[in-house]
């Protein structure tokens, strides 16, 4: 994604005589530093409003009189229609009030036929529809990887003249820092970096793990998505040979994106993942963060949908806005077909809005996102899904066979402690034909509760009559396994 200059595009949205202007963004003082620039590069002074100060020009400590009010204050700025640049700090909330649109409307006309313009900076400010011929808006794009450098450096500087500071990290090393802020606002980045350096007077590896953990803070204060710590790998994950090695293909444009950007290659978009319950899927999901070393974000669709009229539709573009903001990151949505399956209209249209939404954003969505969608019942999902674009590819996940049955045995008697040479892993695969490498897992879990119970020792006759014992899913939904698999014939790739 191209860099723009937003101070040159707020310029030139001035000069054309736009009379208002919503710069979108949460942070505030880089706005406002923002906006000083911009008011110094067209000489113009600069004036601030706030709900508690009222509207002061900036190298004045008096406010204007009676202008805490806001339609009173965009009053005064009609009136005076003297050329500057007002900038209005928290006046969303207001704008519901036809006194304070009104005046915003007749202080907007003014500086279409005047130098200067009224600001208004915010997260989420909805301008009303009758401010459209005056109004225009800007989106401030997060903190790149040179405003974290430059901010570095700021510190580095700062405390320095105070004290001996060691910078330990390696030139990849700082990237990964740099990278790993993405999505933090510069004085979120600003006190994490202050924090590291000043506890030990020295900048080093551990402290690469400060911003991860910064961005989980920030994502359970949204509420709408859950963050995942990296825990398994793809050792972790037997056989899945076709979708590893899709994955390993990929992860250089991860670890080299300016390289991938010359070479004509852009972040991949996600995968689609079908197939048969607890073969792996969801376990994919997270060792792909692990692997690609980014943070993991779940999406939970049921979490979105909300009693109120448009708030399921705010929901889902706050959840949206997050991962784009601490990108690069996978997003995890699984099971997918139970909030977008086909039909269904006793919720008013909201599933239909937020699907529209959906797709929309899985074909143009901004920022390094990496979807990883899984779903059980593919036939439930609208065929929208399944177009290409939404996804870089659709994998089917089937049931293990025999080698790969040994293998997950193997994985998780290591888990638990016990010595995989000690059982006769050919036998426990080929007893175990059929089942999901889940079921295989609650297998090796009850034997465990048996011998614990019992003699103590977990053996491979315990474990088969724990096989025994068991009737797999593929037993009890044979037919629709085997549609699942006639229906990916033609349609998917082998994940295996």
């Amino acid at each position: 994604m191209p860099n723009t200059d937003p101070l040159q595009d707020l310029a030139l949205l001035v000069q054309a005589r736009w009379g208002v202007i919503v710069l979108r963004t949460a942070e505030e003082e880089r706005a406002r530093s923002l906006l000083l620039h911009l008011a110094d590069r067209l000489h113009e002074p600069y004036f601030e409003w706030s709900r508690t100060k009222g509207l002061r020009r900036q190298d004045q400590d008096t406010p204007q009189y009676n202008t805490t009010d806001p339609g009173r204050a965009l009053s005064h700025v009609e009136a005076a229609a003297f050329p500057a640049i007002y900038h209005f700090r928290g006046l969303g909330p207001f704008l519901g009030d036809a006194t304070v649109q009104a005046a915003l409307l007749e202080a907007g006309q003014a500086y279409t036929k005047n130098d200067g313009c009224v600001i208004l900076t915010g997260a989420d400010v909805t301008l009303p529809d009758s401010l459209g011929s005056v109004a225009t808006s800007l989106e401030l794009a997060p903190p790149s990887d040179q405003d974290y450098r430059d901010l570095l450096a700021h510190i580095l500087r700062d405390v320095g003249d105070r004290r001996q500071v060691d910078v330990e990290l390696t030139p990849d090393q700082l990237n990964q820092l740099y990278a790993s802020m993405r999505g933090l606002t510069l004085m979120e980045a600003q006190k994490i970096l202050t924090k590291a350096i000043i506890e030990d007077g020295k900048l080093g590896v551990k402290d690469l793990h400060a911003a991860i953990d910064a961005k989980k803070q920030v994502v359970e204060r949204e509420g709408l998505l859950e963050y995942y710590p990296a825990e398994e790998s793809m050792t972790d994950i037997a056989d899945l040979k076709g979708l590893k090695d899709w994955l390993g293909k990929r992860k250089q444009i991860i670890a080299q994106p300016e390289k991938a950007e010359r070479f004509g290659l852009e972040f991949p978009k996600g995968v689609l993942l079908v197939g048969v319950p607890g073969c792996g899927k969801s376990l994919s999901a997270k060792a792909v963060a692990t692997e690609w070393n980014l943070p993991l974000l779940k999406l939970d669709p049921g979490t979105l949908y909300n009693k109120y009229i448009g708030e399921s539709e705010k929901n889902f573009k706050r959840a949206v806005q997050t991962a784009e903001r601490m990108s690069p990151v996978v997003l995890w949505i699984d099971e997918l077909e139970k909030a977008f399956a086909q039909g269904g209209t006793e919720d008013g249209g909201v599933s239909q809005r937020i699907l529209g939404g959906f797709l929309s954003w899985l074909q143009d969505r901004k920022g390094d996102v990496f979807v990883v969608a899984t779903a059980n019942q593919v036939e439930k999902l609208p065929p929208e899904f399944l177009r290409k674009g939404r996804f870089d590819e659709i994998f089917f996940v089937d049931l293990p066979d025999a080698e790969t049955r040994k293998r997950i045995f193997e994985i998780h008697l290591k888990k638990r402690s016990q010595d995989p040479s000690a059982f006769d892993l050919t036998a426990l695969a080929a007893a175990a034909d059929g089942f999901a490498g889940s079921e295989i897992e609650q297998v090796v879990i009850s034997g465990l509760y048996t011998a614990f119970s019992g003699s103590g020792k977990l053996d491979t006759e315990t474990l088969l009559k724990e096989i025994r014992g068991t009737s797999p899913l593929s037993s009890m939904m044979r037919e629709k396994i085997d549609a699942l698999r006639a229906w990916s014939r033609d349609r998917t790739v082998s994940a295996q």
